[in-house]
């Protein structure tokens, strides 16, 4: 049995770990703690912080004396990761793997091949984003094991926190990190309501004076690599007061990363007209730069400026290193401005006409602009509930849901002009549109609060506290191949059944009715799934006609593989009828009946939205 609750947040851009007992009688006060990491800070020295850096470096073999890279579990590791492999690796970009979170939800490449650091030349070692994710929580473990032996992480409630949008493939590789950090059994969180148990726990029983039923509350999560938003409605259930996640947003990549890169093109531009010119890993080098900058201008708002270096790179470019300084005015503008725009609410995201070819990078979002994406996801929303027979919060005669209160979260929110901004924005659209002006909730520390809350949750799932309903966030598809006579150059449209509705909650299993299904056994093949996190009303065997075209559903990554079959069964179509089941540590699983037989086949996707 475990003795702690214990919280990680698997940042982009740092990690950190949180915990209590469970014993304890209250989680409030101190009871919660804060896990101090050891982790190199510099050359032949180890120091303890309360965040470890989400960066790995990868030294080649001579460029550091032996041992001087030792951890107190570790005498000789391999790599180093956190705050030295933060700031050597700024000097060396192209032996620094940065932004790993973001490459492990990136469809687009193999999250299980060693493609980082990206575009290294080719005699540096690379790593896949699942074996760096792997490593920051084998770090962190080790570090818990170190100050808590007879208490080992591995036998312990462990809750990890996930973005809200993370799709099940990100999510299940999340999983596996845990499973390859040595880690075998943990419970998925979505940061933003992480976010928001944190706020519970600062607050205890005083929450109920400042937020009561009939509040909507927006969680407005801008972190290094993702924004995410979400919807709490507070409600009555018993003369109580009840929380339900009610909505979340699309995947946005849309985070610190994109600010690093657009202050760098910021500086890089004086360079340039200083007839400075970078390479592009001496941008690589000035991107990280710019992002400590970031950081150590939010962290002392007295500074008005922070120094840049940026190393050279040989008397055929310029030989020496490289001087600047970001502006805390540039700061402002840029962020501000940049990402946090004024718009109206009718103002949605931009898309720009993509080349013919395109160089593969990080899929971030084309339009920077924070508050065109928070319009889209609040709009979107009211359509969808407005659509629905039982909308969780008043839509009617509303272009978009109002909230009541919003709470922030994430490192961008350290600078109090974004969040101003955003109030600004927000109580504009609200008075055009008839509503009252938001209160915002202040939060716990922007770096800490994620993993408070996860710790603050599992201690919740212990029976305390308040817990926050809502089932899965979106309903589930399976693609279903229709039956059509072969047209040349036409492939057969494919059609979405429903196996999972809006909603569904963890431990509940639903029988699709009865339809003419065959399955493929015996040899490779793949399935196809579908998500929608607006189509509140679909039940189970809901069929949806050609999924081409249709922007409510959003394709989520395939399942390849190849059902063991019976030698006589290899290569047929298997009748059969399907059942879905929503497991307690929130994976959906399909499974497959023969008909008339014994057959069974299993398919699992992790939807876990919730916890």
């Amino acid at each position: 049995m475990s003795t702690y609750s214990i919280g990680i947040d698997l940042g982009t851009t740092n990690s950190a770990v949180s915990y209590f007992k469970l014993a304890d009688a209250t989680a409030r006060g101190q009871a919660q703690t804060m896990l101090a990491i050891p982790q190199v800070t510099a050359v032949g020295t180890v120091g303890e912080k309360l965040l470890l850096p989400s960066f790995l470096y990868l030294p080649n073999a001579a460029e550091f004396p032996a041992g001087s890279l030792a951890l107190p579990w570790d005498k000789n590791p391999a790599s180093v990761v956190g705050e030295f492999a933060r700031a050597h690796g700024s000097k060396v970009p192209m032996r620094l793997v940065a932004s790993a979170k973001s490459w492990l939800c990136h469809a687009g490449v193999d999250r299980q091949a060693a493609i980082l650091p990206w575009q290294a030349p080719e005699d540096v070692q690379r790593i896949s984003p699942l074996a760096a994710a792997a490593q920051y929580l084998g770090h962190l473990r080790a570090a818990w094991d170190h100050q808590f032996p007879n208490d080992p992480l591995a036998q312990q409630d462990v809750v990890l926190t996930v973005p809200a949008s993370f799709d099940a493939a990100a999510r299940d590789l999340t999983l596996k990190a845990a499973q390859d950090a040595g880690l075998p059994n943990v419970t998925l969180i979505e940061e933003p309501q992480a976010a928001f148990y944190a706020w519970l726990e600062q607050m205890g029983e005083g929450f109920r004076k400042v937020v009561k039923p009939g509040d909507v509350v927006l969680v407005v999560d801008v972190g290094g690599g993702t924004t995410d938003f979400s919807l709490i409605a507070v409600t009555a259930k018993d003369g109580d007061v009840a929380l339900t996640r009610v909505a979340v947003g699309d995947h946005i990549l849309l985070g610190g990363d994109n600010m690093d890169l657009a202050l760098a093109h910021t500086v890089n531009q004086r360079l340039t007209a200083a007839g400075k010119k970078l390479d592009a890993w001496q941008f690589n080098a000035l991107t990280h730069a710019c992002r400590q900058a970031k950081e150590t201008l939010f962290a002392d708002p007295a500074l008005n400026q922070c120094p840049l270096v940026v190393p050279g790179r040989g008397s055929s470019l310029i030989g020496g290193t490289i001087k600047a300084e970001l502006s805390r005015e540039e700061l402002t503008r840029v962020l501000t401005d940049g990402f946090f725009p004024k718009v109206a609410v009718t103002d949605l995201p931009q898309s720009t006409r993509r080349t013919g070819l395109a160089q593969m990078a990080l899929p971030y979002a084309q339009d920077a602009g924070v508050t065109r994406h928070l319009a889209a996801f609040l709009t979107r929303q009211a359509r969808a509930m407005a659509a629905a027979h039982d909308a969780p919060v008043p839509v009617t005669g509303r272009t978009f849901v109002h909230p009541t209160a919003v709470l922030f979260n994430g490192g961008a929110f350290k600078a109090s002009p974004l969040k101003e901004r955003v109030l600004e924005v927000l109580n504009t659209w609200l008075a055009a549109d008839g509503g009252q002006p938001v209160k915002e909730l202040e939060g716990a520390e922007l770096d800490l609060a994620v993993a408070r809350g996860a710790a603050y949750y599992g201690w919740v799932r212990h029976g305390h506290g308040l817990r926050i309903r809502g089932g899965t966030a979106r309903a589930y598809y399976v693609g279903i191949e229709t039956a059509m006579p072969a047209v040349p150059g036409m492939e057969p449209p494919v059609k979405a059944l429903c196996v999972a509705p809006f909603g569904m909650e963890e431990g509940t299993q639903a029988d699709v009715p009865p339809q003419e299904f065959g399955l493929v056994v015996g040899e490779p093949t793949s399935f196809r799934f579908f998500a929608s996190s607006v189509r509140r009303d679909d039940r189970v065997g809901t069929m949806l006609d050609d999924v081409a075209g249709n922007d409510e559903l959003e394709e989520v990554a395939p399942i390849e593989t190849t059902l063991i079959a019976q030698v006589v069964q290899e290569g047929k179509l298997i009748p059969v009828n399907l059942q879905a089941l929503v497991t307690e540590i929130g994976t959906l699983e399909l499974r497959c009946l023969e008909k008339g037989g014994p057959g069974q086949w299993k398919l699992e996707l992790n939807v876990r939205m919730k916890e």
